[in-house]
């Protein structure tokens, strides 16, 4: 789950158009993954707000964790943000809508509806922005004792006045009951689930081409019980 560009350019609907579409692949290097992920993204506003998407598709590369042959899992978001009164004071709140949902390896990823407000925080130069999200969560066929989220969006640009380097990333703090493969795990009943994925990209010298990659952390996200960490590396082109 991306939501990089997201924060970068959430009010400059209320300034000028903005569009963007990225892909990026990335190697999973955790040792449960092994595998390649490819990211279409894309972020674009008009004067009623913005829209947010992107899909993810994994590719395993180890024989020993599973076939080979085809892509193991999608997973995919999308999200509007609506402002239609960017020109008031407060244009920094936004009413949001999302739709999430796939399958990883025979495990389906719940269709999950959001809605709820979102928060948005910036400097002067919109360099560094933040968003802060409070949405109801619902989660098709899962009890939810808490139907909640809350997300957290950052961008920063040029760290530490290095031309071209980004560091964004988000965080995702929800509840469910985790019923894996449509048995519910005992002791599990709508605990917090947990994860982010801050990520390091440098611009090479042009507008399209950037090298980085990204670690997700989580806590008892998808089948994965416990903390994880993954580092991931790979490359990024903006069109």
């Amino acid at each position: 789950m991306k939501k990089l560009i997201l924060s970068a350019a959430i009010l400059l609907c209320g300034l000028t158009a903005f569009a963007q579409t990225n892909i990026q692949i990335q190697y999973d290097f955790a040792k449960d993954r092994q595998q390649i992920t490819t990211t279409i993204e894309g972020f674009y506003t008009d004067k009623g707000g913005n829209t947010f998407f992107f899909v993810d598709h994994d590719f395993p590369l180890n024989k020993n964790l599973g076939d080979t042959q085809s892509p193991a899992g999608t997973y995919m978001e999308v999200a509007r943000c609506l402002n239609f009164w960017q020109n008031s004071p407060v244009n920094f709140l936004s009413a949001h809508v999302e739709y999430n949902g796939g399958a990883y390896k025979g495990f389906g990823i719940n269709h999950a509806f959001l809605a709820g407000a979102d928060f948005f925080l910036h400097s002067k130069d919109f360099n560094n922005t933040l968003n802060l999200k409070v949405l109801y969560k619902g989660i098709l066929n899962t009890k939810q004792v808490v139907p909640m989220q809350f997300t957290v969006v950052w961008g920063c640009q040029d760290l530490f006045g290095a031309k071209g380097l980004r560091f964004s990333g988000f965080a995702d703090f929800w509840w469910e009951d985790h019923t894996v493969f449509g048995t519910q795990m005992s002791g599990q009943l709508s605990h917090v689930v947990f994860i982010s994925e801050p990520q390091l990209w440098y611009n090479c010298g042009t507008e399209h081409f950037n090298i980085g990659g990204e670690v997700e952390l989580s806590y008892d996200f998808g089948t994965t019980r416990g903390f994880k960490a993954r580092p991931c590396l790979g490359i990024k082109w903006v069109f």
